[in-house]
């Protein structure tokens, strides 16, 4: 079993361009920074093949820092999501690794239990996803072999989920699901962020994002 982090380093202009546009290019570096550490910190728990799969070349050093030797380094392939997905996944499987599931750094509230559960889902599926409240997915694991699902996709877009899911049911492959959870990407993603973090706190819950609830007082 492997787990795949997916993350650029969080340099002003090239990440979080959408709450960038609303705030600031550095703000939002700040944000990404914090997400990607909290989702580090919270995955390097799991008892399972860690690999922080990175972008760009030169930020290797950096992100080694930041790792502390509890993840892999690879270098993400080039091309579109999709096509640096498949490269993934089929490395991975290469490797002799029977299940493989890829998360992003936009989440840092998922559960771990949903990546458990994933793992879980895997031992009787060909795929598992956990679709995001934005269209996408927030989650997407695989077992035995790549499926040819990464192809014809609108990255980015609002119906990347359900573009996938015509493909999977295309080749017969057997889906399982997770239960939805949300990425940030806009200012209004922020907001609804905040307020999480905030009712989990009121409620006697530990958020587990400290990096991130820390920025949560400035916007």
């Amino acid at each position: 079993m492997s787990i795949g982090l997916f993350a650029k380093w969080p340099e002003p202009g090239f990440v979080k361009t959408r709450l960038a546009e609303a705030t600031s290019a550095e703000w939002a570096a700040h944000v990404a920074r914090a997400f990607l550490v909290d989702t580090l910190d919270r995955l390097a728990t799991l008892k399972t093949r860690r690999v922080l799969v990175f972008a760009p070349p030169d930020a290797a050093g950096s992100f080694a820092l930041l790792t502390r030797e509890r993840f892999d380094l690879l270098l993400q392939s080039p091309g579109d999501l999709g096509q640096r997905l498949a490269a993934f996944i089929e490395h991975e499987l290469a490797s002799s690794e029977k299940q493989v599931v890829v998360v992003g750094a936009d989440s840092p509230t998922l559960p771990g239990s949903y990546i458990d559960m994933a793992f879980d889902c895997l031992s009787q599926n060909d795929v598992v996803l956990g679709p995001a409240t934005d269209g996408g997915y927030y989650l997407l694991g695989c077992a035995g072999q790549l499926p040819p699902i990464f192809e014809g996709i609108a990255w980015s877009g609002s119906r990347v989920l359900a573009q996938t899911v015509v493909r999977i049911r295309a080749q017969g492959l057997r889906l399982a699901l997770l239960p939805p959870w949300y990425d940030v990407d806009t200012l209004e993603d922020w907001h609804a962020l905040r307020g999480h973090i905030a009712a989990m706190r009121a409620a006697g819950q530990d958020p587990g994002v400290p990096h991130t609830e820390a920025l949560a007082d400035f916007r």
